[in-house]
């Protein structure tokens, strides 16, 4: 029996194949089941479904990777902003329907590599000036996690650069 996450590291496959019509019959299958795991109790089958988003190449689903940014658990917020990531490499639109989001979670998650994760996302989004203010201001705080630190300059210098091209 094929799980999801098999599906979506099929799915991810077949994307990396351009393999356009597969995969969208791959989303079709597996629609229903990707929702339920995205809404489970169980955290595990919540971070499976957040990943599997971006594996699958779902973009109609940011409004569930929303909810996996703003989920409780550390881990779930991660795989959703690892999805998000990936959904918003060709298109910044992701990354900035969400940028308000990511500012408040780049700044005041308790988790140091969700944060991370949150600062890498902003890399995708266009160059906003409170994006850019917040990063300078992440990477000059000494009291900030070294990498963290380290991941705010890089992506601020990367999204300048982006401005000015």
């Amino acid at each position: 029996m094929t799980t999801l996450a098999d599906a979506a590291a099929e799915a991810a496959a077949l994307a990396d194949q351009g393999k356009e019509r597969e995969l969208a019959e791959l989303r079709a299958r597996w629609d229903d089941e990707l929702e339920a795991a995205a809404r489970a109790s169980d955290y595990r089958q919540r971070v499976v479904a957040y990943r599997a988003i971006g594996q699958f190449r779902f973009r109609q689903k940011l409004e569930l990777l929303r909810r996996g940014i703003e989920d409780d658990s550390p881990a779930c917020r991660g795989s959703a902003l690892l999805s998000l990531e990936q959904l918003s490499r060709e298109a910044p639109g992701a990354v900035n329907s969400v940028r308000p989001l990511l500012h408040e979670l780049v700044s005041r998650d308790p988790n140091e590599a969700v944060r991370r994760l949150g600062v890498m996302c902003l890399k995708n989004g266009s160059a906003q000036r409170d994006t850019l203010l917040l990063l300078g201001s992440l990477a000059e705080d000494d009291e900030q996690p070294r990498e963290l630190r380290q991941a705010a300059a890089k992506v601020a210098e990367s999204l300048r650069k982006k401005s000015r091209a």
